[in-house]
């Protein structure tokens, strides 16, 4: 199976789905299955950040192309530990997944993970979310600069969509930096064509869900590769392969 990096090289639309500790293996078996391109391990989300139960729950997704996310509770994840630790847990991680996300607003630990990451050829992203609103363009261009300047390989912007000027908001932002690699994103119900429109303009990575704990808009993962398929024929091919 191609790692993220090759499939991001591409540059045809993946669909991640975001997973827990439950059960891995049922998890990791059911990602196989269904052909999951990329599986979110929210690292956040598990019942312990000890460091050897966090790679028991993710050693079963072994082989198929996987990000781990430790999500701050700044923006919308579960971390309930220091900053040192969360570097230490991503440090651990770093051999075992693909690609790793942290945000571009944790600044005591974003160079570590960076540096970290470049030492085992891991994909890094580095995220921004706003829960309430969409900024404005050139808030976004800001943001992006800042990402990648940090050593993003992908910048990815979550924004709440309030309306059809949010969307051309995220659509324009794509297009201007779909070619440096961004994930954009627009979250509630007002956002929920973003995440099928804009993987098609160049988002590379739309995030779906299986069973619980969907994000605001999001679809199900079946729903997204059915749509995914309808409107982007490399998607479709690929998927056939």
């Amino acid at each position: 199976m191609a790692t993220l990096r090759e499939r991001l090289a591409e540059e045809v639309p993946l669909v991640a789905v975001s997973f827990g500790d439950e059960d891995a293996g049922r998890d990791a078996a059911q990602a196989r299955d269904l052909r999951v391109d990329v599986a979110e391990l929210r690292v956040d989300w598990f019942a312990s950040t000890d460091p050897e139960h966090a790679l028991r729950q993710v050693r079963p997704f072994a082989g198929m192309p996987t990000l781990a996310t430790i999500r701050s509770k700044d923006e919308g994840g579960y971390w309930a530990g220091d900053e040192p630790s969360r570097l230490r847990l991503y440090e651990t991680l770093m051999p075992e997944v693909d690609a790793v996300d942290v945000e571009l607003a944790s600044t005591e630990i974003r160079a570590g993970v960076v540096a970290a990451a470049r030492s085992h050829g891991t994909v890094v992203v580095l995220s921004h979310h706003d829960f309430t609103a969409t900024p404005a363009a050139a808030r976004l261009d800001e943001l992006a600069e800042e990402g990648f300047a940090a050593g993003a390989d992908l910048v990815k912007i979550s924004t709440m969509a309030q309306g059809p000027d949010d969307l051309r908001t995220l659509t324009d932002f794509t297009l201007r930096h779909h070619h440096r690699g961004v994930i954009a994103i627009g979250m509630g119900p007002e956002g929920a064509a973003s995440r099928l429109m804009l993987p098609v303009l160049g988002s590379r990575i739309t995030y779906s869900f299986i069973g619980g704990r969907p994000a605001p808009g999001q679809l199900p993962f079946e729903e997204t590769v059915r749509l995914l398929e309808l409107f982007s024929p490399r998607f479709a091919d690929r998927r056939a392969a």
